[in-house]
């Protein structure tokens, strides 16, 4: 994954992930409200076909037994590509046993195992770069160790939502961490192997990028530490913008369409309970 393409296609697929998250946990708050509100970790679509139901989790698995593939075939013996390979075994994992779990007929009770199993993903991952045997030193450490924040924040938030299931702040976290996590694996494919924007007096050595001097190296981290603080913000503006937008149509939709009955509204509120999807 030291390339530009290995950071920026993941990024753009945990981005792509986190928006759906986000859009989702907000609509399912906002139509089930505060009593109501349940956390999850993937989303249904509302369909009988049952892999349009499940094409999160599909999508998910697939993804990730391809960047497995393409990691062990590349590089079969390095254990760099072993690390980055099983982050995306896990991944895998999860995805697969959420479906399966959503299947079996104890899917209600079975629903903390797949927050559980969440939450170890993001786990291992903080574990698996915190003991990376890449040598990530100097700016490219910085971003990595910035990365390391993002990613225990996760897990923290992915916890928290499994003790408390109706927590709206924990399940949002959640949603707005994967789409740092993503916006950051793009951010460092640019700021590291784009080679006419690494910082001057920086340049790639031997798959590594190296700087001239200490000084340099300090202010291009003081750079990086910039560029992390603009995300944490972006993602929230987005997240914020979302929630606005999404409760003003919300409110229109129930001021401009017919008036619900009260048993209409009480089936959809169990058909929400029940897993239904929101698309």
């Amino acid at each position: 994954m030291g390339t530009f393409v290995g950071h920026f296609v993941p990024g753009l697929a945990f981005t792509f992930l986190g928006l759906w998250h986000t859009i989702c946990t907000i609509k399912c708050y906002k139509l089930k409200g505060p009593s109501h509100f349940t956390s999850t970790t993937w989303f249904p679509i509302n369909a009988r076909n049952h892999f349009i139901k499940h094409l999160e989790l599909y999508l998910l698995f697939t993804f990730s037994i391809v960047v497995i593939i393409l990691q062990l075939i590349n590089h079969p013996f390095q254990a760099l590509n072993y690390e980055h390979a099983s982050m995306y075994l896990h991944v895998a994992l999860y995805s697969f046993l959420a479906i399966v779990i959503d299947l079996s007929p104890s899917s209600n009770s079975l629903s903390g195992l797949v927050t559980t199993l969440a939450a170890s993903v993001f786990a291992q991952e903080l574990l698996l770069l915190h003991y990376h045997s890449a040598n990530h030193v100097g700016l490219e450490g910085h971003y990595h160790w910035l990365l390391q924040l993002i990613v225990a924040a996760s897990v923290v938030a992915t916890f928290l939502s499994g003790i408390s299931s109706n927590s709206f702040p924990a399940a949002i976290v959640r949603s707005g961490c994967v789409i740092l996590q993503g916006w950051w694996f793009m951010v460092m494919g640019f700021a590291l192997w784009m080679p006419k924007l690494l910082p001057k007096g920086c340049h790639v050595e031997n798959g590594e990028v190296a700087c001239d001097s200490q000084e340099i190296t300090k202010r291009a981290m003081a750079v990086a530490n910039l560029e992390f603080s603009w995300a944490v913000a972006g993602v929230w503006v987005v997240v914020a913008f979302l929630t606005l937008r999404l409760d003003w149509k919300l409110e229109y939709r129930q001021l401009q369409g017919p008036t619900v009955r009260e048993s209409d509204g009480l089936k959809l509120v169990n058909r929400l309970d029940n897993g239904a999807g929101l698309v």
